[in-house]
């Protein structure tokens, strides 16, 4: 499965797709040049059960730590799997 990358001046996403259809992503802001909102993560139900959600936070959480950015994470589903997982904690604005 391949995590693709969009990103834009102000926004941004993890996705998957497949025949040019998303099948999962999660979107982010940016806030100024260090900081990243995570907004939305939607997953198909294709994928429900397979853990493809809490792939794309760890995929961002990743993300984050190698490029130096802090997440906010507003989104209720990404707030939760990053709350339950204290790896996943150190690139969480507080």
């Amino acid at each position: 499965m391949n995590i693709q990358h969009k990103n834009g001046d102000t926004k941004g996403e993890f996705y998957i797709e497949k025949n040019d259809k998303s099948l999962a992503k999660i979107t982010y802001s940016k806030l100024g040049n260090t900081q990243l909102i995570v907004d939305h993560t939607e997953v198909s139900d294709e994928f429900k059960g397979q853990n493809i959600g809490r792939k794309l936070v760890e995929h961002i959480v990743d993300y984050a730590r190698k490029n130096g950015k802090r997440l906010i994470p507003l989104c209720p589903f990404a707030k939760s799997i990053i709350e339950r997982d204290e790896t996943l904690q150190d690139v969480v604005k507080r």
